[in-house]
């Protein structure tokens, strides 16, 4: 029983490839031929049936004659001489094909290798170019909204700055109404605070002038009194001393009692309008201190909207500069 490997159809390939090649097919070519596998018995075998059912006849060289046999073998020995050359021509041939090729194999190995790198650079490039593709879409459409946003935003931007400009514009109307009111106040106050002292200065002139006159009639009047008090006392002295003629002289003592009298009625008099002249002084004197506070009065409601003014300068300046900085930064 053949070994593995080997059967009747393996034994008459190599048997046909050995009579192609012009080499006698006996059992150890067979078995070369087969890859020095196989029992000899066993191809023995196969070779006798492949005989005996092979109708060609049989080429055993005692079938020919010797010439024949001769010429024959020097053709078969030309013949596979110039089969050897030719195939160790082509095996030579072939095997620098074989070398060219697994050359060019390895640069086209070289040349797939460094495509398939390139074309993973250029699957990693697109890729990236996707992704920035993605993000410059993203970006485009951020800035669309911001766009959109910033539009939105100057058109408020423009219609609050109107506004602020109407009202500015009232502020200005305002401002110089205030100022030319604070002004008009201002020359009616100071017209009337300058007849207000005038009036008061001539009053208190003619009242100082009155109280002079009066005290010079109160000083003649004393002094009247006195010179009387004087004689009513050297009369009682002379009347003391003529008790006796008091009797002669009743009626000049009365005389002198009535005058008496009279000089101090006239002290009566002048001490009555002394007291009037004082009340009429501080009269006056309350109504220039009324007159000076009003006049203090009208000053402090002037610094008032004099300070008004100031701050709605203020203001409106802080207004000019909200504005203009909130246009700067949304200009940026």
């Amino acid at each position: 029983m053949a070994r593995g490997g080997i059967n009747l159809v393996l034994v008459r390939k190599a048997r046909e490839a050995l009579l192609l090649r012009g080499q006698n097919p006996s059992i150890d070519a067979i078995r070369i031929e087969l890859g020095n596998t196989g029992s000899k018995t066993t191809i023995q075998r196969f070779l006798k049936e492949i005989e005996t059912h092979d109708p060609r006849p049989s080429a055993s060289p005692s079938r020919l004659s010797d010439e024949l046999t001769e010429l024959v073998g020097k053709m078969l020995e030309r013949l596979l001489a110039e089969g050897n050359e030719a195939l160790a021509h082509e095996r030579a041939a072939f095997e620098l094909e074989r070398k060219a090729m697994k050359a060019e194999s390895s640069t086209l190995q070289s040349d797939l290798e460094q495509l398939q790198l390139e074309i993973a650079k250029l699957q990693s490039a697109l890729q990236a170019q996707d992704e920035e593709l993605k993000i410059v879409q993203s970006s485009l459409q951020t800035e669309i909204t911001r766009n959109a946003r910033i539009s939105q935003s100057c058109s408020d931007l423009e219609i609050r700055v109107q506004e602020k400009d109407a009202q500015i514009e009232s502020l200005e109307q305002k401002h110089t109404h205030a100022r030319e009111a604070l002004e008009h106040y201002r020359v009616a106050v100071k017209e009337q605070r300058d007849q207000d002292l005038n009036r008061h200065e001539t009053q208190i002139y003619q009242m100082q002038q009155e109280v002079t006159v009066l005290q010079q009639t109160l000083m003649v009047k004393q002094e009247e009194a006195t010179r009387l008090i004087r004689d009513n006392e050297r009369l009682i002295a002379e009347n003391r001393q003529h008790a006796k003629e008091a009797s002669q002289h009743r009626d000049a003592i009365e005389h002198l009692r009535g005058d008496l009298g009279i000089a101090n009625a006239a002290t009566a008099r002048a001490e009555g309008a002394k007291e009037l002249l004082a009340h009429q002084l501080e009269t006056k004197s309350k109504e220039a201190t009324d007159a000076h506070l009003t006049g203090t009065a009208a000053q402090q409601k002037a610094e008032e909207l004099k300070a008004l003014l100031e701050q709605s300068e203020t203001e409106l300046e802080a207004l000019r500069a909200s504005i203009e900085t909130k246009q700067g930064s949304e200009s940026q």
